[in-house]
This record gives C-alpha cells, sequence and structure tokens, in this order.
C-alpha cells in the first residue's frame, strides 16, 4: 500500500535535484494509491516541471510502489 512515509522517503531522494534548479515540492496528500504533490519556486508554470514529474518522481515512485495508481499536481 501507498503511504505517506514511503512517498515522502522518494520525494525526499529527488529534491535536492528540483531544489538545484530553484524549485521544490511538496506531498500535500496520499490517498489510497494516489497521492498529491505540489510544485513551488521556479518549478511553478515552468514548462519542463512535467516532465519532471512524470519522468522523474512518477516513475522514482512506481519503481518503490508499483502499486501507485495517480500521481496528482495541485
Amino acid at each position: 500500500m501507498v503511504s505517506r512515509d514511503r512517498v515522502q522517503a522518494v520525494i525526499d531522494r529527488i529534491r535536492p535535484f528540483i531544489q538545484a534548479d530553484g524549485g521544490d515540492i511538496e506531498l500535500v496528500d496520499v490517498a489510497g494509491n494516489r497521492a498529491s504533490v505540489r510544485m513551488m519556486g521556479n518549478c511553478t508554470g515552468c514548462p519542463s516541471a512535467h516532465l519532471t514529474l512524470h519522468l522523474g518522481l512518477e516513475t522514482a515512485l512506481r519503481e518503490d510502489m508499483p502499486e501507485l495508481e495517480t500521481l496528482v499536481v495541485v
């Protein structure tokens, strides 16, 4: 099952890469097999944020938690 602690651990692992570009990411909620995150800083409105989320974070989350169904940006 997807848990807040497990999702946060993955976010903490990739956070330095996001912060290196002046952005950040916040875990907003975990409900069932769904995680909600918020992009901040330079990532807000950045066209590359979609790639960061889906090629970076979502891939890392699914490697650790194949049961993850949805990653939502709020």
